[in-house]
C-alpha cells in the first residue's frame, strides 16, 4: 500500500494522453500533501461547507465555527458482524478491513498532528453505530448540527 501510495505521487507529466514519470525528480514531502489537504479542507469548510470523513478534520477544523465533530465508534467485534453484514464479505475480511482501516487512521493523526484519534475530547458526540441503529445516529448528528448553526 505505501509503495502504491507513494507511486501516486511520482511527479508525471502528460505527454499524447499518456503520463510518463519524470526521472530524478522527487515527489512531494508527506508533510506537504497533509498541508495541501489541510487548506482543501479549511477552503470547503468555509465557502460552502461538507462532511469530512477522516484526515483529521476534528483536528483540522477544531476551532471552525459551526463543525460538528462526530466519532462513529463500537467494541471490534460488533463492528466486524455490522462491517460484514452490510458489506457482503466475511467476517475474516470485515476485520482485516477494519483493523487495517483503524491503524492507517490512527497512524496519521498520531504522526502529523500528535494525537489520539480516539480522544473524546476532540468530538461533540461519540456514537456507538452497531447499538443505535444508524438511521438514528444520521437523526442525531442533524439535530446536533442543526443545533450549532
Amino acid at each position: 500500500a505505501r509503495l502504491l501510495a507513494g507511486a501516486m505521487r511520482l511527479p508525471t507529466v502528460s505527454f499524447g494522453g499518456m503520463d510518463m514519470y519524470i526521472p530524478g525528480a522527487m515527489p512531494p514531502p508527506a508533510e506537504d500533501l497533509v498541508a495541501r489537504t489541510e487548506r482543501v479542507i479549511r477552503q470547503i469548510a468555509g465557502e460552502q461547507g461538507g462532511v469530512f470523513l477522516g484526515r483529521a478534520g476534528a483536528l483540522v477544523l477544531a476551532d471552525h465555527p459551526g463543525a460538528l465533530h462526530v466519532r462513529l465508534d463500537a467494541p471490534l467485534a460488533r463492528r466486524v458482524v455490522q462491517t460484514a453484514t452490510l458489506s457482503g464479505v466475511t467476517e475474516r475480511q470485515a476485520r482485516r478491513v477494519i483493523e487495517d482501516n483503524d491503524r492507517a487512521r490512527a497512524a496519521y493523526v498520531r504522526h502529523f498532528y500528535r494525537a489520539d484519534p480516539a480522544c473524546p475530547t476532540l468530538y461533540h458526540l461519540v456514537l456507538d453505530s452497531t447499538s443505535i441503529p444508524v438511521g438514528t445516529c444520521v437523526e442525531l448528528i442533524v439535530t446536533a448540527s442543526t443545533a450549532l448553526s
